[in-house]
Protein backbone atom coordinates (compact mmCIF):
# COMPACT_ATOMS: atom_id res chain seq x y z
CA UNK A 1 0.00 0.00 0.00
CA UNK A 2 1.17 3.48 -0.72
CA UNK A 3 2.03 5.84 1.81
CA UNK A 4 0.93 9.38 1.81
CA UNK A 5 3.80 10.45 4.32
CA UNK A 6 6.29 13.55 2.68
CA UNK A 7 9.34 13.69 4.36
CA UNK A 8 10.56 16.95 5.13
CA UNK A 9 13.57 16.60 2.39
CA UNK A 10 10.60 15.97 -0.62
CA UNK A 11 8.48 18.60 0.84
CA UNK A 12 11.58 20.84 0.55
CA UNK A 13 11.95 19.76 -3.03
CA UNK A 14 8.64 20.45 -4.26
CA UNK A 15 8.62 24.23 -3.19
CA UNK A 16 11.80 24.87 -4.46
CA UNK A 17 10.54 23.52 -7.52
CA UNK A 18 7.57 25.38 -7.76
CA UNK A 19 9.03 28.62 -7.01
CA UNK A 20 6.73 28.61 -4.19
CA UNK A 21 3.59 29.13 -6.74
CA UNK A 22 1.05 27.37 -6.81
CA UNK A 23 1.29 24.96 -9.98
CA UNK A 24 -2.50 25.47 -10.57
CA UNK A 25 -2.98 29.15 -9.98
CA UNK A 26 0.25 29.85 -10.03
CA UNK A 27 -0.16 31.95 -6.86
CA UNK A 28 2.32 32.86 -4.77
CA UNK A 29 2.45 31.61 -1.27
CA UNK A 30 3.73 34.61 0.09
CA UNK A 31 0.18 36.29 -1.21
CA UNK A 32 -1.65 33.49 0.26
CA UNK A 33 -3.46 33.66 4.30
CA UNK A 34 -3.02 30.02 4.28
CA UNK A 35 0.21 27.53 3.65
CA UNK A 36 0.55 26.63 0.41
CA UNK A 37 -0.16 22.38 0.48
CA UNK A 38 1.99 19.50 -0.90
CA UNK A 39 -0.47 17.75 -2.92
CA UNK A 40 -0.67 14.23 -4.22
CA UNK A 41 -1.19 14.72 -8.15
CA UNK A 42 -2.80 11.30 -8.26
CA UNK A 43 -4.53 10.55 -4.58
CA UNK A 44 -3.07 7.90 -2.59
CA UNK A 45 -6.57 5.71 -2.74
CA UNK A 46 -6.34 5.87 -6.05
CA UNK A 47 -2.41 4.21 -6.09
CA UNK A 48 -0.69 7.13 -6.74
CA UNK A 49 2.97 7.57 -4.94
CA UNK A 50 4.26 9.81 -2.79
CA UNK A 51 7.36 10.50 -5.18
CA UNK A 52 8.45 14.29 -6.89
CA UNK A 53 6.97 12.68 -9.82
CA UNK A 54 3.21 12.58 -8.04
CA UNK A 55 3.43 15.98 -6.37
CA UNK A 56 2.28 19.22 -6.75
CA UNK A 57 2.47 22.83 -4.90
CA UNK A 58 -1.28 23.68 -4.28
CA UNK A 59 -2.52 26.72 -2.79
CA UNK A 60 -5.43 25.60 0.21
CA UNK A 61 -8.45 26.82 -2.78
CA UNK A 62 -6.95 24.70 -5.29
CA UNK A 63 -6.06 21.93 -3.58
CA UNK A 64 -9.63 21.58 -1.67
CA UNK A 65 -11.23 22.25 -5.10
CA UNK A 66 -9.14 19.03 -6.60
CA UNK A 67 -9.71 17.19 -3.30
CA UNK A 68 -8.55 13.80 -4.74
CA UNK A 69 -9.79 14.23 -8.39
CA UNK A 70 -7.50 13.43 -11.41
CA UNK A 71 -10.51 14.07 -14.12
CA UNK A 72 -13.80 15.62 -14.76
CA UNK A 73 -16.49 15.77 -17.35
CA UNK A 74 -16.12 18.02 -20.33
CA UNK A 75 -19.03 19.97 -19.71
CA UNK A 76 -20.18 19.48 -24.11
CA UNK A 77 -18.89 16.23 -24.66
CA UNK A 78 -19.44 14.53 -21.78
CA UNK A 79 -16.25 12.63 -21.94
CA UNK A 80 -14.08 12.30 -18.86
CA UNK A 81 -11.33 14.39 -19.10
CA UNK A 82 -8.03 14.17 -16.79
CA UNK A 83 -7.07 17.22 -14.93
CA UNK A 84 -3.91 19.33 -15.61
CA UNK A 85 -0.82 17.28 -14.29
CA UNK A 86 1.79 19.63 -13.76
CA UNK A 87 4.29 16.86 -13.86
CA UNK A 88 4.07 15.90 -17.12
CA UNK A 89 2.10 19.12 -19.01
CA UNK A 90 2.86 22.62 -19.23
CA UNK A 91 0.77 25.41 -17.88
CA UNK A 92 1.05 27.34 -20.70
CA UNK A 93 0.29 24.89 -23.14
CA UNK A 94 -3.24 24.54 -21.38
CA UNK A 95 -4.06 27.81 -19.45
CA UNK A 96 -3.79 31.39 -20.56
CA UNK A 97 -4.20 34.60 -18.30
CA UNK A 98 -6.64 36.93 -19.49
CA UNK A 99 -6.41 39.92 -17.95
CA UNK A 100 -7.15 38.37 -13.92
CA UNK A 101 -8.86 35.00 -15.35
CA UNK A 102 -7.23 31.79 -15.97
CA UNK A 103 -8.79 30.41 -19.17
CA UNK A 104 -8.10 26.86 -20.61
CA UNK A 105 -6.71 26.70 -24.19
CA UNK A 106 -7.45 22.53 -23.96
CA UNK A 107 -10.50 20.68 -22.77
CA UNK A 108 -7.78 19.25 -19.98
CA UNK A 109 -7.62 23.33 -18.68
CA UNK A 110 -11.31 23.98 -19.45
CA UNK A 111 -12.32 21.16 -17.36
CA UNK A 112 -9.37 21.67 -14.65
CA UNK A 113 -10.32 25.80 -14.40
CA UNK A 114 -13.90 24.74 -13.90
CA UNK A 115 -13.21 22.24 -11.35
CA UNK A 116 -11.24 24.11 -9.15
CA UNK A 117 -12.87 27.09 -9.79
CA UNK A 118 -10.30 29.37 -10.75
CA UNK A 119 -12.14 31.83 -11.75
CA UNK A 120 -15.15 32.91 -8.73
CA UNK A 121 -14.91 36.06 -8.35
CA UNK A 122 -12.82 36.08 -4.99
CA UNK A 123 -10.35 34.36 -7.08
CA UNK A 124 -9.88 36.23 -9.99
CA UNK A 125 -10.28 39.85 -7.52
CA UNK A 126 -7.08 38.61 -5.52
CA UNK A 127 -5.03 38.12 -8.94
CA UNK A 128 -6.26 41.77 -9.76
CA UNK A 129 -5.18 43.11 -7.26
CA UNK A 130 -1.50 41.28 -7.17
CA UNK A 131 -1.88 41.78 -11.29
CA UNK A 132 -1.93 45.80 -10.21
CA UNK A 133 0.60 45.81 -8.27
CA UNK A 134 3.02 43.76 -10.24
CA UNK A 135 3.33 40.77 -8.56
CA UNK A 136 0.72 38.03 -10.72
CA UNK A 137 1.73 36.45 -11.96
Amino acid sequence: MASDYISAELRKLVIQRASGCCEYCRIHQNFSIYTHEVDHIIAVKHGGETTADNLALSCLSCNRYKGSDFATIDQITKEIVPLFNPRRQVWNEHFYLERARIEGKTQIGQGTARLLQLNIPNRVLERQVLMSQGLYP
